[in-house]
């Protein structure tokens, strides 16, 4: 069934770029989905919903093309800059996978099947408060009230969580743009793109592809490309750090559960790093499916290749195995585009006691 599970995932994703006859199969069930969200839009825009909004700028980093398209490490990007600035930042999650459902900051005793693992990796790379809850708003508010001092919320995902507020949307896309351009499940979409941003509400257009792609009634969005790349510099459980170039001419196992496993493993390759075994995994794989390819091996010795894999995973693998390597996948985006974000953020900002940017 584990192995299963991220074939079938394949062959879904695969189909939704051309209109092909599975796209054509599911199309009745996509136009009900596309129905119930044009519904749930509108329900909040005609002022039938009650929209919250936060007592500092939120900035909601998300997608409407279903799968991963690298919004984490835009988060952590963005994250990254406004402490640059100098601003006290926290960040928001729904907390996907997690055994809890209240509203909870996550702490250095919380693992993946607590929070999430997105948000464990938020916390532990952002080093800033990170709240999860089904309702982002109720995440908001745990936030606020631990850390009354914060000046500027990012939201990890909820372009579609129309009960909040959002000053600033980020939509993320990779290369497939939108796909075929049909909603789910016959289509990538989540909702219809072009889609319109609230009133007073700025959206932004961000690709993390290795080109820009054109998308459907985006001549007025002036798409901003990330560049992406894997860091130099492994790490691992115990805290031991390794340049990505010691493994070149050595074989080592690769393990990937994200959306897109292939793509980790050919930024491996692209590092001159010779594979012996890749193992791809469904996006927010658990501990069981992770560990499954280890087990029956010793990780990390002389005597074995050694294991590597996204941060991701290793939040969830490093309890239990210390000695495999994760790469970061560092995002750098565009100054254009931060100065913009800076410029939407920073007028709203109220600075107590005369407080200057940095």
């Amino acid at each position: 069934m584990q192995t299963l599970r991220p074939a079938v995932e394949s062959l879904l994703t695969r189909s939704w770029l051309q209109r092909g006859a599975l796209a054509w199969v599911l199309l009745p069930v996509a136009l009900v989905f596309r129905w119930l969200t044009v519904a749930h839009r509108s329900w909040y825009a005609l002022g039938l919903g009650h929209v919250e909004r936060a007592p500092v700028p939120l900035v909601v980093v998300g997608n409407v093309v279903a799968g991963g398209v690298g919004k984490t490490p835009v988060v952590m990007a963005l994250v990254d800059h406004f402490k640059q600035r100098g601003l006290q930042v926290g960040i928001v999650s729904r907390g996907h996978g997690r055994s809890h459902t209240q509203a909870r900051l996550v702490t250095a005793e919380d693992g993946a099947q607590d929070v999430g693992d997105e948000p464990l990796l938020l916390w532990l790379r952002c080093a800033v408060p990170v709240a999860v809850a089904r309702r982002r708003m109720d995440a908001v508010r745990v936030l606020m009230q631990a850390h009354p001092q914060t000046q500027v919320i990012v939201s990890d995902d909820g372009l579609q969580h129309h009960a909040m507020w959002h000053d600033v949307a980020l939509c993320v896309f990779d290369d497939r743009g939108t796909g075929n351009g049909w909603p789910l499940p016959s289509g990538p979409l989540r909702e219809a793109w072009p889609r319109t941003p609230s009133p007073g509400s700025v959206q932004l257009v961000v690709q993390t592809g290795s080109s820009t792609v054109a998308l459907p009634g985006d001549n007025a969005s002036n798409p901003f490309l990330a560049q992406r790349q894997l860091s130099a510099v492994a790490r691992n459980g115990r805290g031991q750090t390794r340049a990505l170039s010691d493994w070149v001419g050595q074989p080592v196992h690769a393990l990937a559960g994200i959306a897109h496993p292939d793509r980790f493993f050919a930024m491996l390759v692209q590092q001159g790093l010779q594979l012996s075994t890749r193992h791809a995994l469904s996006d927010h794989a658990t501990l069981t499916e992770l560990e499954s390819p280890l087990l029956g091996q010793s990780v990390g010795t002389s005597e074995h290749h050694h294991w590597l894999c996204t941060e991701k995973d290793a939040v969830k693998l490093w309890p239990h195995h210390p000695d495999v390597w994760a790469v970061p996948l560092i995002t750098t985006l565009p100054e254009p585009l931060l100065h913009r974000i800076d410029e939407l953020v920073l007028s709203k900002l109220s600075l107590p006691h005369g407080q200057q940017t940095a």
